[in-house]
């Protein structure tokens, strides 16, 4: 039987004792139908993959027992996406896609031309969950609250390149990309800001302009959706100066489908 991923926030060692949320325990016991002595793989985002069996099933409190560890932490790479928040459906694709894409840290960030300026961080940071359990990740992405775009490039870190998706023009993204290789530099110490469907604004223009770090790149001669301009660009980043190259792990479980 092939054993299903959950993740966990509680600390994960041999022996300890892990209660389910109730999504998770409906999910793995009304859903999939496990079973009592039935195993499970389970993640925190700090203690790597653990294998666990299912000792407690009740209405109440539904239980696994860790039993050992099957592999060690690993972490994507440190790659951020920066983006004007969209409309609900749309931005939960994006920040499941980017997830299965290997993002570490996904910002919202206001813009001159930003259509939807509420954001749910809990539904949001539930999507990044079950895309990381679905894509094997043993992390899962930082979802922060909405700011101004002033607002996040305040203290930026100088050692962070910022790739600006602008359909005003650029660099090829490849071209930035091979130049960034060239120079050392992955995906750990790069960020990528996509505006929003009506474009960024001559006022955020300026205030980008005040980044040193920024290098403005282009996507290519047809206008995109903001999502497919943000899952285009993460993919050629991962692919060329992230983890896309890197021998993949052992399959470790089943991916946990969408659970609403």
């Amino acid at each position: 039987m092939i054993e299903p991923r959950l993740f966990v926030d509680a600390d994960l060692s041999a022996d300890a004792m892990i209660a389910l949320e109730r999504a998770q325990a409906h999910y793995l016991t009304g859903v999939l139908r496990r079973k009592v002595g039935d195993g499970a793989i389970l993640f925190n985002g700090r203690d790597g993959a653990w294998r666990a069996v299912l000792v407690t099933l009740g209405k109440s409190r539904t239980e696994l027992r860790v039993e050992q560890q099957i592999a060690a932490q690993t972490a994507s790479p440190d790659l951020w996406l920066l983006f004007a928040p969209l409309k609900h459906g749309r931005i939960d694709f994006l920040v499941e896609k980017a997830t299965e894409l290997g993002v570490s840290r996904l910002v919202p960030v206001l813009t001159a031309h930003t259509q939807s300026e509420r954001v749910n961080v809990e539904r949001l940071r539930a999507r990044a969950i079950e895309a990381a359990e679905q894509t094997e990740r043993f992390d899962v992405p930082e979802i922060a609250v909405p700011v101004a775009l002033g607002c996040a490039l305040d203290r930026w870190p100088a050692e962070r390149i910022l790739l600006v998706c602008d359909e005003a023009g650029g660099v090829p993204i490849a071209d930035a990309l091979a130049a960034l290789r060239a120079e050392g530099v992955g995906a750990g110490r790069v960020a990528l800001l996509v505006g929003p469907e009506g474009g960024l604004a001559e006022a955020d223009r300026q205030v980008l302009a005040l980044q040193p770090a920024r290098r403005t790149i282009a996507l290519g001669p047809r206008i995109l959706r903001a999502e497919t301009a943000a899952l285009a660009a993460l993919a050629l980043i991962q692919a060329m100066i992230g983890d896309g190259a890197s021998p993949p792990r052992p399959f470790l479980g089943q991916a946990l489908t969408r659970r609403d």
